[in-house]
């Protein structure tokens, strides 16, 4: 009976443990992700991670979301903070990042909501960087403060406007989203 009830006790420290590591964090393609992130003294926790392929055979990028705890993943565009990290297998120039969020912002909102927000996505093309393999870019948007784009922990700047987060962040997560499998990953959908 002592030995059963040691199993047991094994056993049941050997679940814990293993189940514990996904509070811990998740890792993908040997990428690591926090379980939560505190953005503007905010804690959001991670809602999903997925990988990028390009063409259907590149690993691009991995990436992961960061929502509040218990939002419902149809709010992802609303009015909330949020956190999208990208992490880079390839060396991608500062001007591709332009160019690609040109056509899927527009792809995800009208011509004439893509020619008012069309300054301030200016501004936030200005502010990308050259990235190689192991780089990873952080937006984070807090409301009534707008989007951070950072670079490796280091910020580069705020673009105001919940109306722009909601435009920029579609791009991933909209109705014509770059990627319809990462949108899936990152909402943590099957």
């Amino acid at each position: 009976m002592k030995t059963t009830y040691t199993w047991i006790i094994v056993l049941l420290a050997m679940f814990l443990i293993l189940s514990g590591t996904s509070a811990v964090g998740v890792e993908i393609q040997d990428v690591y992700f926090k379980d939560s992130v505190a953005i503007d003294g905010t804690t959001l926790q991670i809602r999903g991670a997925g990988l990028f392929r390009f063409m259907r055979v590149i690993k691009a990028y991995v990436g992961a979301l960061y929502m509040l705890e218990g939002a419902p993943s149809e709010s992802v565009l609303n009015d909330t903070p949020k956190r999208l990290e990208i992490e880079y297998f390839h060396a991608i120039k500062a001007e591709d990042f332009g160019s690609a969020s040109y056509k899927m912002m527009a792809q995800n909102v009208g011509p004439e909501e893509f020619e008012r927000l069309k300054p301030r996505l200016d501004r936030q093309n200005a502010l990308y960087r050259d990235v190689q393999p192991g780089d990873r870019y952080a937006l984070s948007y807090v409301p009534g403060q707008g989007t951070e784009l950072a670079l490796n922990g280091e910020s580069l700047g705020v673009i105001q406007g919940a109306d722009f987060a909601a435009a920029l962040y579609a791009m991933w997560l909209g109705e014509k989203p770059m990627n319809n499998s990462f949108k899936r990953q990152l909402l943590g959908a099957p």
